[in-house]
């Protein structure tokens, strides 16, 4: 079979995927047809809970390549103008949702794995299409991982031009909550829980962290969210908020989560999770220093992807353009998949 055969391929299974919704913890029919793909294609996938996993003939004398992609895509917004679930050829566009981010990843790295598989290669390589990565949900990737082998080292296909992002920014969601006493608005009753909270949320707004990234650039913490108070004539008990913390490779979440505790005045925070940290792989590694010998630019992204999850050095490295993620009229670019295989091909085919 040559490639442009493997590129048809990739397509026809791509268009099979737009058309089929596939919400982040719903996608056990796209699932299916990944499976159903993939078996056509005389390979044998494991099903663990909706992640695909294509794991042959591993070597432990070998390091591991893990090639990942997400099958899973956001909500269509309601400017799209086009259905969604309809894939569509524009001359060397196909739109659809999720066609970007992450379907031309997906298929991509699929069709690289394919080629690769028969080849003898100085690494084990092992496929796995993962689920609820746009929630970073308990049954997708963190599922998954336990099943897998040892891994060295993956590649991550989300949407970066076919550039390295080599590091990642993490995240944590932070809520707080100060409390006062409720009284009436009309007599000096009362301590009014916004008051209490306008300190702390001042010091959130004005505080920099010193360590800044080359790749990422400082660690950046924004409240998104306030709520208080029942009615015009009621001093609030209780002001509630949210604070968004968008960390770089140099602060851990827990560390944070424990140093701005330590500075709040009145006011009492729970982090939702620790476990989406900040990512990177040094420039040093022999998959980058490929990407440098093929003329690609390594940067850091900051948006988050299953990455945040590996135990292991990982980098994106995807077709398409991570603006066009999650916006309407989403598309992928033939010419970009067939780009992106060939590049894969290059980079582990030594």
């Amino acid at each position: 079979m040559d490639m442009h055969q493997y590129i048809t391929d990739s397509v026809e299974l791509l268009k099979r995927l737009i058309s089929t919704p596939s919400v982040s913890r719903d996608e056990s029919v796209a699932a299916d047809i990944m499976e159903s793909y993939i078996s056509q294609w005389g390979m044998s996938p494991r099903r663990i809970g909706n992640n695909i996993l294509i794991q042959e003939n591993i070597d432990p004398q070998k390091p591991t390549l893990l090639l990942n992609a997400h099958i899973d895509t956001v909500k269509p917004s309601a400017s799209w103008t086009r259905d969604p679930f309809t894939p569509t050829m524009e001359g060397d566009r196909l739109y659809g949702l999720g066609s970007n981010d992450c379907g031309g990843g997906l298929v991509s790295l699929l069709a690289a794995y394919r080629l690769l598989r028969d080849k003898p290669l100085t690494c084990n390589i092992v496929y796995l299409a993962s689920c609820e990565e746009e929630v970073s949900g308990a049954g997708g990737f963190s599922l998954a991982l336990p099943e897998l082998p040892k891994i060295d080292v993956a590649i991550v296909g989300e949407p970066t031009g076919m550039q390295p992002a080599i590091a990642e920014k993490g995240l944590m969601v932070i809520d707080g909550v100060a409390r006062g006493k409720s009284g009436h608005a009309a007599r000096n009753e009362g301590v009014n829980a916004i008051y209490e909270a306008l300190d702390d949320l001042v010091w959130l707004r004005d505080y920099r962290f010193k360590k800044e990234s080359p790749l990422l650039g400082p660690t950046k913490m924004t409240v998104t969210v306030v709520n208080s108070g029942t009615q015009h004539n009621v001093i609030p008990d209780e002001c509630h908020f949210v604070i968004d913390v968008r960390t770089n490779e140099y602060y851990q979440n827990e560390y944070l989560f424990a140093f701005l505790q330590k500075h709040m005045k009145k006011c009492e925070l729970k982090a939702r999770s620790f476990r989406l940290s900040s990512s990177h792989i040094d420039e040093s590694h022999p998959l980058v220093q490929r990407c440098l010998q093929l003329g690609m630019k390594p940067f850091g992204s900051p948006t988050l992807s299953d990455q945040a999850l590996m135990p292991f050095p990982s980098f994106k490295l995807g077709p398409g353009d991570s603006a066009r993620s999650h916006s309407a009229d989403e598309y992928i670019c033939l010419s970009e998949i067939t780009h992106a295989i060939e590049t894969y091909i290059k980079m582990v085919n030594l």
